[in-house]
């Protein structure tokens, strides 16, 4: 089932988002972290895509299987890093003939390495052509695109940042999957403007709970945008081992889930890190054992 149709038939959906694996083995561990959140009831899963080498094989079999084996509508990254448009089109009409029907098109990052995207041979510059690609050659794939409620790292001009998002709802774009944020303020600020900006397609809330010092401090250099709020800072120094930030992440996770159903929000995408525990912690603190009790 195509996104935008579960998005239409629900109040409010829930769904996960898995890292590519690197290899056989942690692509055997990541399904079975799958298979542990599938009692959770997601509307979707999604499987990040590995833009060169062998990951973008692995995600795509694990895709594939995700598809063949469970229940779970599943959603396949596709960024323009590495691969021209023949390539692409083969990627798509292998995902199309797996039954794969849904595509999150992004620009994608430059290759570790290489300090600025560069435009593949007969490819594409930005997502929004991705998405114009797609329509044309795959009319009936569902697309999403990726949003920024705190900016994207490569557009200081924030209104410049909502004229491409708007391109890329113009080209095709069923929904917008926001990267992960920390001040839901951020979001609804960010939703506000989509508005004003005429972009009304539903959009969905990235959140992904802290669950390490170390992988705070990564994830904040590698996302240069990534805004940590002072009062998530103080609780994280209390703490007296990972263990405690875990609980504070999931806390602070919980806390935005909370006040983003409050606010009759269209979905939320939960970041995973491919592990089941945080994210069912997360449900646990709500009080439910399933994404449907969150609809309501």
């Amino acid at each position: 089932m195509q996104i935008r149709n579960i998005l239409s038939r629900n109040n409010r959906c829930f769904s996960f988002e898995f890292f590519p694996p690197r290899d056989t083995e942690a692509s055997t561990q990541l399904f079975q972290s799958i298979n542990d959140l599938i009692p959770l009831n997601p509307a979707y899963v999604s499987v990040t895509y590995g833009a060169l080498g062998s990951t973008r094989e692995l995600t795509h079999d694990l895709v594939v299987r995700i598809n063949r084996e469970t229940n779970l509508t599943v959603v396949s990254h596709l960024t323009c890093v590495g691969s021209g448009k023949d390539e692409i089109y083969k990627i798509l009409e292998k995902y199309q003939g797996s039954g794969i029907e849904n595509i999150m098109a992004l620009r994608g990052d430059p290759p570790e390495g290489q300090k600025s995207f560069i435009k593949p041979e007969n490819g594409f510059s930005h997502a929004a052509q991705l998405v114009a690609y797609i329509k044309k050659h795959f009319p009936k794939m569902g697309i999403g695109v990726a949003g920024y409620p705190e900016g994207h790292p490569e557009t200081p001009n924030r209104l410049k940042e909502l004229d491409y998002l708007k391109m890329k709802v113009d080209e095709g774009a069923d929904y917008i999957c926001t990267q992960l944020f920390y001040d839901n303020r951020d979001f609804f600020d960010f939703c506000e403007r989509c508005d004003i900006a005429g972009i009304h397609v539903p959009v969905l809330a990235g959140i992904m709970p802290v669950t390490s010092r170390k992988g705070m401090m990564r994830l904040a250099e590698k996302t240069l945008c990534v805004r940590y709020p002072a009062r998530l800072m103080k609780a994280i120094a209390r703490a007296s081992s990972d263990e405690y930030v875990e609980k504070v992440g999931i806390q602070w996770a919980t806390e935005q889930v909370r006040d983003l159903i409050d606010a009759d929000v269209k979905g939320v995408h939960f970041y995973t890190f491919n592990k089941a525990r945080a994210t069912r912690g997360i449900y646990e603190s709500l009080g439910v054992t399933s994404s449907a009790q969150l609809t309501k």
